[in-house]
């Protein structure tokens, strides 16, 4: 009986110590970069999906919002000790595929 009392201790310490390094070190990242840089490129009435995917690359997520396409760019990184940072960007196109507008916003500050 103390030899399984004295191995279930040691596999819970042992998960302990294991699960606290994990929670130290903690980040998840979601979505992918793209490069933000370029969004005033977005020419609203004149943009196509294609010019978007040359500049963008293949969208993170595609949608629908009342009946027509959107497309989202989105690179999340979360952490639990720290701050994490979040970029996105919102395309919504015509029944044409021409961008009708976008949003995009970041917690990264300006430099």
């Amino acid at each position: 009986m103390k030899n399984i009392n004295f191995n279930v201790q040691k596999i819970i310490r042992n998960t302990l110590i294991v699960l606290s390094a994990v929670l130290l070190t903690a980040c998840m990242t979601v979505g992918h970069e793209f490069p933000a840089g370029q969004v005033t490129s977005i020419k609203i009435g004149e943009s196509t999906q294609t010019d978007i995917t040359n500049i963008f690359g293949t969208p993170w997520r595609i949608g629908i919002e009342n009946g027509l396409k959107t497309w989202t760019y989105g690179d999340y990184t979360y952490s639990l000790i720290g701050s994490g940072n979040s970029e996105d960007l919102v395309i919504r196109f015509n029944k044409h595929n021409i961008v009708s507008s976008y949003t995009f916003n970041s917690t990264k500050r300006s430099k």
